[in-house]
């Protein structure tokens, strides 16, 4: 897949304010893992996502249109981020929404930070996600800052936690850093999951 052109399209704060006219993918973890650092390496524009180095950052469903064939959605983070109950519950209502009940969704993107062992709220996320049968795939971010070792290490015990609620279920497991590597296999696995 070669990504040809990318645009900001539209931020939303409810499903029904969102585009459906074309399929998506979206990406989703906790705050600051490197949601839209990824977006930007995937379609090789340095500003299209807005980074911070501010946990809790993106707090709308934001849209960018890619190819004028599908939208790559930057979901707002879970866990930490310095807002009120009030406001994180309302996040994850608008979370939960989307991913649920949005028929365009073809694929979700969950990214985790590859320097640390899962983490609970990252297997929680992932449980939920497998429960209400949403296809998904892991991919590792800042893979340029801890050894291939470690890399294989946290690969696999990522495979043994999830194969404890769900050991049947295949899914994928994408090494990514901001500097390109992992590029050409996530976006392969996008256009598949649009085809």
């Amino acid at each position: 897949m070669t990504i040809t052109s990318a645009e900001f399209s539209t931020s939303s704060t409810k499903l029904s304010q969102c585009p459906n006219n074309l399929p998506e993918v979206a990406f989703i973890g906790r705050s600051n893992v490197g949601k839209s650092s990824l977006i930007n390496m995937l379609v090789g524009k340095k500003n299209l996502c807005k980074t911070s180095s501010t946990p809790g950052k993106t707090k709308l469903i934001n849209h960018f249109i890619v190819n004028n064939e599908m939208y790559f959605v930057d979901l707002p983070g879970y866990g930490y981020a310095k807002i009120s109950k009030v406001e994180r519950d309302k996040l994850e209502m608008m979370i939960s929404s989307f991913i649920i009940n949005d028929k365009n969704l073809k694929k979700l993107y969950i990214l985790v930070d590859s320097r640390h062992e899962p983490m609970n709220i990252d297997l929680t996320f992932i449980e939920n996600v497998f429960d209400i049968n949403i296809d998904f795939a892991i991919v590792l971010t800042k893979c340029d800052k801890i050894s291939l070792s470690k890399q294989a290490k946290h690969v696999e015990i990522f495979k043994r936690k999830i194969a404890e609620f769900a050991p049947e279920h295949k899914f994928d497991i994408i090494k990514t850093s901001s500097n390109g590597f992992g590029k050409d296999e996530l976006l392969e696995n996008i256009f598949n999951a649009i085809k």
